[in-house]
């Protein structure tokens, strides 16, 4: 198959480069893919069709009524208001604080609480909005419910947060706005995607909905497009799908910037670029640092490849500890739900370091570039991974991909 740069889909269509890289991290171009730091697309892909002059064209047609409902767009909620804020570096707990809309303020709370590690206050603030009539707020609150029951073992509060995500979904009328429709589907494919569950069959697709919604939301769908691609092991694509984004942020919007360097750094480190990875782990902490948002890099540390023990737990140890422990609360209930509902069977009872050892090995690196890559010698790499092969009760190395994350 032939290919054309961004700059000559651009001339092609006649549209800037920007907006060609924006329908590339969005999905609309079908085939893009991201090598290095270019994107290529096929010779014959179609120009998507020009999200703006839609909504200029469904503007300029309103009736009456539509108008009525324009104005009601005005007042409905944000979901995650926090993550749709931009405030400096420190000012997290602030920034939520400030907010006038009480349940808005509610909500923001939940959301400050949980990503700075203390599930138990955001799940006490969530609970009270789980039956919420308002989608955004409810859903806000499902969400927050879940991931947090998840971190204190609470499996049939997070399960039934979930399952009431997924109903949503279902619910949905004719009458819904728009932005209330994509964040119940963005929503829907993140619980499922972080938890590695299949999609439900009849989810509308996340790159339908991205154009319709707030632009931190919007960064947070690109990190669960990426997340997505991801599982599917399009490492060049998850990677491009982060990297495009996070270059074409207007605004930083800390909690799903953050995100969005994890998944970065998830990618790389399967591409086997360590330097790159360590560079998005970097400055995911840059950000996180200063508000304490900490819960991120513990959802993710099975995934990172090694990159936490890497860069962080010479440098910043008692953080490092932090995130260790949340990794292992957070792991606990994640594989309650995961293992049930997939029939997977990931280890459960290993150290960090062995499951972190483990997952390289599966993924076919030598003990030496584990080794290099986490800073320790060939000796105790290979202890590691004699350790975990008794635990687990296999005969060969080989066998280690059937007990580890994908």
């Amino acid at each position: 198959m032939e290919y054309m740069s961004v700059k000559e889909a651009a001339e092609r269509w006649g549209i800037s480069e920007r907006y060609v890289q924006r329908y590339c991290i969005e999905g609309h171009i079908e085939g893009a893919s991201k090598f290095g730091g270019a994107w290529t697309i096929p010779l014959d892909a179609q120009k998507p069709a020009d999200m703006r002059k839609s909504a200029q064209k469904a503007a300029k047609n309103l009736t009456p009524d539509d108008n009525i409902n324009a104005e009601a767009q005005q007042k409905l909620k944000i979901a995650m208001p926090l993550m749709n804020t931009p405030y400096p570096l420190g000012g997290a707990l602030s920034a939520a604080e400030s907010i006038e809309d009480e349940d808005l303020r509610s909500i923001a709370l939940a959301e400050y609480y949980y990503f700075s590690g203390q599930s138990a206050k955001s799940s006490d603030i969530a609970e009270e909005y789980l039956a919420h009539s308002d989608i955004a707020l409810r859903l806000s609150a499902c969400w927050l419910y879940a991931y947090a029951n998840l971190t204190l073992d609470r499996i049939p509060r997070a399960r039934q947060a979930m399952n009431q995500v997924l109903a949503t979904v279902k619910n949905l009328d004719e009458s819904t706005p728009d932005v209330y429709r994509a964040y119940a589907v963005c929503i829907s494919a993140g619980v499922c995607v972080l938890l590695h569950l299949p999609l439900p069959e009849n989810l509308p697709p996340v790159k339908e909905c991205i154009s319709f919604l707030p632009a931190g939301f919007r960064l947070l769908a690109l990190y669960v497009q990426a997340h997505y691609a991801y599982l599917q092991k399009q490492y060049g694509a998850c990677v491009g799908i982060a990297e495009t984004a996070l270059t074409l942020e207007q605004q930083l919007y800390q909690i799903p910037t953050i995100y969005l360097h994890l998944v970065a750094t998830m990618g790389y480190i399967n591409l086997r670029q360590s330097e790159q990875a360590k560079e998005h782990l970097l400055a995911a902490w840059k950000i996180a640092q200063p508000d304490d948002i900490i819960e991120p890099f513990g959802e993710h540390h099975g995934l990172l490849g090694g990159v936490l023990e890497a860069v962080m737990r010479k440098d910043y140890p008692k953080d490092f500890r932090r995130i260790i422990d949340i990794t292992y609360n957070f792991s606990a209930g994640w594989r309650k739900i995961h293992n049930k509902d997939t029939g997977h069977n990931f280890a459960d009872d290993l150290t960090t370091t062995e499951f972190t050892i483990a997952m390289l090995a599966a993924r076919g690196w030598s003990n030496k570039e584990i080794s290099a890559h986490l800073n320790i010698s060939t000796n105790t790499v290979k202890m590691h991974i004699s350790s975990v092969l008794q635990q687990l009760d296999i005969p060969q190395r080989k066998d280690l991909a059937q007990f580890m994350l994908k």
